[in-house]
């Protein structure tokens, strides 16, 4: 979908505003607080204290999953915004400071009142899976106020997280944006963020998809959840379809680039250790965004995604150590 006025930003990215709490873990420190590995879990203010408080020495970083690609977006060279809601508080003020630093335009106001800034309680075990534990605060309060739509108006691509759509207020805001994008000629991209948030809000997903959303990002699990498909084959074949582009990872395999009836598979590069996977999805959607707004070839995008994400789970947390455009420069020779 093309739009002749030229675009100020790349991505527009619309998300819950978290600060992640990480700490290594073991197994049974996972059974015995009745956690599913690998999952992300919503729980309340007590529930948050509680795992807090019995979990080990943690770091302390701004996070959140369309903030993590904005950011990725921003090392990668892009021009990205964000929009998310945090509360004008200790960890409110941390996550409006790094997103800015890292290099994106942050555009929603913090609120003075109400609940605190979300924080992700994220346990890593030794085969560097992370198990979340999320207790959104203030991300509840996001509100179709909150979308500016000449900001959307003004960016090649609007970015989703499906996380978002466990709350009333927060569809509207993202029903908005998707008006906005489609009157102004832009496009439209959706993460589906966690197969339990697809099996939540499946037939409300599959309508979303079918009649607002442009670029698909999933996972494996997540894209056979979507139309309940029984492999990855028949989950293709279903998502088809319904978008101009499906961007679908499949861990060591890669990620598999859909487009009308033509689907590619872009192997990985190489990953010496992995360390820590939070993130890995977030900065796949990064580097695929980075090159899809330049025009280049979805091949080009697939392996983009790979090399962000590769890069991310070398280390611990979600956010580059360092600035990645050398990746932009190996995906694009």
């Amino acid at each position: 979908m093309a739009s002749a006025k030229p675009a100020a930003h790349d991505v527009v990215a619309i998300g819950n505003a978290i600060v992640d709490v990480l700490a290594h873990a073991d197994e049974s420190f996972l059974a015995s607080h009745g956690m599913d590995k690998g999952i992300m879990t919503l729980v309340d203010a007590e529930r948050a204290e509680a795992i807090y408080q019995a979990m080990g020495p943690g770091v302390e970083c701004s996070g959140g999953s369309a903030a993590n690609t904005a950011a990725v977006i921003a090392s990668l060279g892009g021009k990205p915004a964000y929009i998310g809601k945090v509360k004008d508080d200790l960890l409110g003020t941390v996550f409006s400071h790094d997103i800015e630093k890292a290099g994106v335009s942050f555009a929603c106001a913090l609120s003075g009142n109400g609940a605190s800034t979300a924080r992700c309680l994220i346990l890593v075990t030794g085969d560097g899976e992370r198990t979340m534990n999320t207790y959104l605060g203030a991300c509840r309060e996001l509100t179709a106020a909150d979308i500016d739509e000449a900001l959307i108006a003004d960016a090649r691509v609007v970015y989703l997280e499906g996380y978002l759509w466990d709350e009333p207020a927060a569809k509207e805001a993202m029903l908005k944006a998707c008006r906005a994008a489609r009157a102004a000629g832009r496009e439209v991209a959706l993460s589906l963020s966690d197969p339990f948030c697809v099996n939540r809000h499946r037939a409300e997903f599959q309508a979303l998809v079918k009649n607002e959303v442009d670029i698909l990002f999933a996972n494996e699990d997540e894209a056979i959840a979507l139309f309940e498909s029984a492999d990855f084959e028949r989950a293709v074949e279903s998502i088809r379809p319904h978008v101009a582009v499906a961007a679908i990872t499949r861990g060591s395999k890669g990620c598999a680039v859909i487009s009308g009836w033509e689907a590619q598979m872009v192997a990985p590069d190489p990953v010496a250790e992995v360390v820590d996977t939070t993130g890995a999805g977030d900065a796949f959607a990064a580097g695929f965004l980075r090159a899809y707004t330049q025009g280049l070839p979805l091949a080009v995008c697939g392996r983009l995604g790979n090399l962000a994400a590769g890069s991310i789970i070398t280390h611990f947390g979600a956010r580059p150590e360092r600035p990645l455009a050398d990746l932009y420069a190996r995906a694009t020779a």
